[in-house]
């Protein structure tokens, strides 16, 4: 039998200061009297001071026996140990019954377990050691990493129960925590740097399971999982740009296809956090530094914003932001319009969507972007009352509001709702004041509030049909009755209604803009004739930029095969129109079906619906970073105001914190802003320390 000497040794041992320990318990007793100390008639209690015959007891056996046998009691449990190690069984009981012996043999007050820490602790951490530094390497050279994980999983959790059972776990005795540092820095930490090198291949192939045995293994050293959090962040990365990329063509024209990828993305590293990291907070801020790096990057979709110079109205070189905002928005539109993507949705999908839209816009650096394209889709939804759902609307105003969007901002939103349904009240009683006009009962008449719809006093001349330029006399009249001291201003731009078109085709409904319903009446009287461009301005007095953007919507509108009017000669664009171009009705216009010539239908002619008079791009952006100007100026001198003096670090801060839901001011900005604000003398740098500001009042 294996062990054979080791055993009997231990046993006999064993045996021998089992009886002996015993005897130290009942020796003492008759001696007890002799130790009464001064008029104390109680005896010492057993473990106050010791018992002076039980130490004496204890002391003998230590210099008689334990001495001499000490080394070879050590060595035999050592190798019992390791057979353990290498999957033999023994009696457990015989390096319990020495450790046990080794614990209860101090004689000292001050530190009772010195004989068991320097003897038996030392030797059983040592042998642990030694055993492990011996058989890991070639284990990982044999099998590779991921089976050596398995390996040192393994190993640690039955050195963890071996620890339990072998080594002293009384209150204040740190053995075990002593042991399992020794062990990790031979398992784990003297090979970290093979193990995870293996972490990106994991990654790349979703194996959740060695991920996780990687994580439970390199979270046991400081910093251990520092470079896992790099390789993840990387790979994420890289992966969405690479997704990106691959449906670069697809994504640009479908903002669906392009939240679904990103939501995708989210949805599978989230899921690897949750199951290989456990959830852990490192590795959530990992993916969200990542998502966030995707979501704003710049190299496949970009929205060039022009830069801003010191001045607030100096403009400059555009730099690149992410188009992401933009997309998302168009997105939501999709949702809440009327579109083939919110009919086939039920109630709970929709609202599901538009959740995720809000999980990715919280990762949106440039939010501010993203609240004019909504409000703008929202403001045409609202206008052409083209929402698919009401209800949705508003709540999606709410959950605006629970993401953390600017009050001012969502409460914009909420007062446009507010000014649609008193437009509504306002129509029904209109309606029963003019009871019995025909026109009357046509007309559906909005009145917006100028800063909640953002809109701007600038007005385009239209020449109205005969019939509205008639009526609207009426409703100011009926307006200013009921609301004292206001005045309302016609936005024509933003205006729309329902013609009907009649030929040899047939009969139908148009829904058209009020520039188009200007254009087309035109032809009221004369509908055989061709009008020249020139006449055409004349008659509708539209400005140049917008007659050409409305003729070219009534002889080239996408949707629809038969155009309403023809032009001579043909143009490829509506810069090619010129003052002799003649327009002329379509005697052939009329809708068709699957191939099929209908007699009647309703065609909407308005498509985007145009809310402000043209502008390039280029104006648009720049009215945002002109916004942002002002914002950070504002910004900057509501802090100063409330601090007084601050240094520009943490001015700086500050100002992050303040602009973050809106957008990410670039240091370059703040700098100029800075400049300027000094320079108009509404704060100073401190004399004695530039980096200081100080508020001038």
């Amino acid at each position: 039998m294996k062990h054979r000497e080791e055993s009997a040794l231990l046993k006999a041992y064993i045996s021998e200061w089992t009886k002996y320990f015993t005897q130290c318990d009942y020796l003492p007793k008759p001696f007890q009297a002799m130790e009464i100390e001064g008029g104390n008639q109680k005896p010492k209690r057993k473990n106050q001071d010791g018992n002076r015959v039980q130490l004496l007891m204890l002391k003998s056996w230590n210099g008689s026996i334990f001495v001499a046998v000490r080394e070879k009691l050590l060595s035999a449990s050592m190798k019992l140990l390791y057979a353990e190690r290498n999957g033999e069984a023994f009696d457990s009981q015989l390096v319990i019954g020495v450790r046990q012996s080794f614990v209860n043999l101090s004689t000292e007050v001050s530190n009772k377990l010195r004989i068991y820490q320097e003897n038996f602790e030392s030797s059983y951490v040592e042998a642990a050691r030694d055993y492990y530094a011996s058989h890991a390497p070639a284990y990982l050279t044999e099998n590779g990493v991921q089976n050596y994980m398995k390996y040192a999983d393994q190993k640690l959790w039955e050195e963890d129960r071996r620890a339990t059972k072998y080594l002293e776990t009384r209150k204040g005795c740190n053995s075990k925590q002593l042991l399992m540092e020794t062990v990790v820095q031979v398992l784990v930490k003297d090979h970290a740097t093979t193990i995870v090198a293996e972490c990106p291949r994991l990654i790349a192939n979703n194996d959740v399971e060695k991920l996780n045995l990687m994580f439970s293994l390199m979270d046991r050293i400081p910093g251990g999982v520092d470079p896992m959090l790099r390789d993840l962040e990387t790979y994420i990365v890289q992966s969405g740009l690479d997704d990106m990329k691959a449906n670069a063509d697809i994504i640009t024209t479908d903002s669906e296809k392009y939240v679904e990828e990103l939501l995708a993305l989210f949805n599978r590293f989230t899921e690897m956090v949750v199951k290989a990291f456990g959830s852990d907070h490192r590795f959530m801020t990992s993916r969200d530094k990542a998502y966030k790096q995707v979501v704003n990057d710049t190299s496949v979709f970009r929205l060039d914003l022009p830069s801003n110079k010191a001045r607030p109205n100096a403009m400059m070189k555009t730099h690149p932001e992410s188009k992401c905002p933009e997309l998302l928005a168009n997105y939501c539109d999709m949702l809440l319009r009327k579109t083939p993507l919110s009919k086939k949705l039920t109630s709970e999908e929709t609202e599901a969507k538009l959740r995720d839209v809000l999980v990715v816009l919280k990762y949106v650096q440039n939010k501010d972007v993203f609240m004019r394209y909504h409000k703008t889709h929202l403001t045409r939804r609202l206008i052409l009352e083209t929402s698919a759902d009401s209800e949705k609307e508003e709540n999606m105003v709410e959950w605006l509001r629970d993401v953390g969007m600017p009050a001012e901002y969502v409460n914009k939103l909420a007062r446009m709702f507010q000014d649609i349904k008193v437009s509504q009240d306002l129509n029904t009683e209109f309606k029963e004041r003019q009871r019995g006009s025909s026109m009357a009962e046509m007309v559906n008449m909005k009145v917006l509030n100028a800063g909640a719809w953002s809109r701007s006093s600038e007005r385009v001349p239209v020449s109205l049909p005969m019939e509205l330029e008639d009526f609207i006399p009426g409703v100011e009249e009926f307006y200013r009755k009921k609301h004292n001291g206001r005045k309302l201003h016609w936005h024509h731009i933003m205006s729309n209604g329902v013609i009907v078109f009649q030929n040899q085709t047939g009969r139908y409904d148009l829904e058209v803009t009020t520039y188009q319903m200007a254009v087309l009446f035109t032809w009221n009287q004369r509908p055989e004739d061709s009008i020249s461009f020139e006449s055409l301005r004349l008659a509708t007095q539209l400005p140049d930029p917008e007659l050409r953007r409305t003729l070219w919507s009534l002889i080239a509108f996408p949707k629809i095969k038969r155009q309403v009017l023809l032009c001579q000669p043909p143009v490829t664009n509506p810069k090619e129109f010129i003052e002799g171009s003649l327009f002329s009705i379509n005697q052939e216009f009329g809708l068709v079906k699957g191939g099929k010539l209908q007699k009647r239908g309703k065609i909407n002619l308005i498509g985007r619906l145009q809310l402000t008079t043209e502008k390039t791009k280029e104006e648009d952006n720049e009215g945002i970073i002109a916004l942002r100007v002002l914002r950070t100026q504002e910004a900057i001198v509501k802090i100063l105001k409330m601090r007084k003096r601050m240094t520009n670090a943490a001015l700086q801060t500050e100002l992050v914190e303040i602009l973050k839901n809106m957008f990410i001011p670039p240091k370059k900005m703040i700098k100029e802003q800075i400049e300027w604000l000094i320079e108009h003398k509404y704060m100073k740098r401190d004399g004695s320390d530039r980096n200081k500001f100080i508020y001038l009042a």
